[in-house]
């Protein structure tokens, strides 16, 4: 009987570090440039052909908004947008689709209030949440279903889902300045918001239940996570001691680190695709902010869903936004 007993430990030993040792991840990094004269480019969303969604500054220094197929790339200007600043007032592409409808906003230079578009087929069209004091539309899915925030009459921030014709206001619990980033082809919203201690707290959103996203490397300002893809696979970044932000992809039930190594502080997975493929930012040796392209590589390539919809909190607080994160 003992002789058995030994024999099972010995079993369960090999099974338990067959279970802990994650099949390992390559990331292969290249620079995104819009063109040759651009002085940033930021990508911000990666569709399933590789096509990429974000803005880039000219050498005059005017902003535009980007779709970036290879080397062909799109140029988008809005008549009523705001052209610099950078984020949040500079126009700029937040999510792409399948279809190649990109989704954006910028202040308004007629209100000075967001103003959240959908472009495709070279023509936008206006994503504006009833009666709110502006929008910005960040994420769309194959569906046309978009994603974002917007400031109600009283200017207080929630976020939202537009589904077809209806506009859904979505809050968190507990949290204030909530924002809906990315949306998957299965209606699940990548969510992230401040805690009452002020630190940054993700979610994964079915529409009913809320799915916490906490890398366990962050510190007490916490994870924002900013992209999922159609698996349930999801990335952003988190904040280390030192308050760098910290990329991540979270896959098979595991937290990866993801970073560029040519960055000196903060690399930002900002899109993910179905294959693994990222986009994103990060800061190099100068100070200077870099666009990202990131093929990853799994030992058995083999993707599958990585998020379940166990209850992290239901119901609404609202919050007054005093001013635009920095972060995103």
């Amino acid at each position: 009987m003992k002789k058995s007993i030994l024999g099972v430990s010995v079993v369960l030993m090999f099974v338990a570090v067959g279970i802990a040792a994650a099949p390992p991840l390559t990331f292969t990094f290249t620079d995104v440039h819009a063109n040759k004269t651009a002085t940033e480019t930021d990508t911000f969303s990666v569709n399933n052909a590789g096509t990429i969604a974000g803005d880039y500054v000219d050498s005059a220094g005017v902003q535009h908004a980007m779709i970036l197929a290879g080397k062909k790339l799109i140029t988008v200007n809005h008549p009523n947008c705001t052209t610099s600043g950078g984020y949040p007032a500079a126009i700029a592409f937040y999510g792409i689709n399948s279809a190649g409808a990109a989704a954006g906003f910028c202040s308004s230079t007629k209100t000075g209030l967001s103003l959240g578009f959908v472009y495709s087929a070279g023509k936008f069209t206006a994503i504006n949440f009833p009666k709110s004091n502006g929008t910005q539309a960040i994420g769309i899915n194959d569906a046309g279903d978009v994603v974002g925030d917007y400031l109600d009459s009283a200017s207080v921030q929630h976020a939202f889902v537009k589904k077809g014709a209806k506009y859904t206001s979505i809050d968190v619990t507990g949290d204030t300045l909530p924002y809906a980033w990315d949306i998957n082809n299965s209606g699940q919203i990548l969510m992230f918001a401040l805690d009452s201690a002020g630190a940054y707290q993700s979610f994964v959103y079915n529409g009913k239940k809320f799915k916490k996203i906490a890398d366990p490397k962050a510190a007490a300002t916490g994870t924002v996570a900013r992209t999922l893809n159609n698996k349930g696979d999801v990335a952003g970044a988190y904040f280390n001691s030192a308050g760098d932000e910290i990329g991540f992809l979270y896959h098979g039930g595991k937290y990866y680190d993801v970073i560029n190594p040519k960055a000196s502080t903060e690399t930002k997975p900002d899109g993910v695709n179905d294959t693994l493929e990222m986009v994103g930012r990060y800061v190099n040796s100068a100070g200077a902010t870099v666009g990202f392209k990131a093929t990853t590589k799994t030992a058995d390539d083999n993707f599958v869903s990585t998020i379940d919809t166990g209850d992290q909190n239901a119901g609404s607080r609202h919050g007054v936004r005093v001013e635009p994160l920095n972060t995103p």
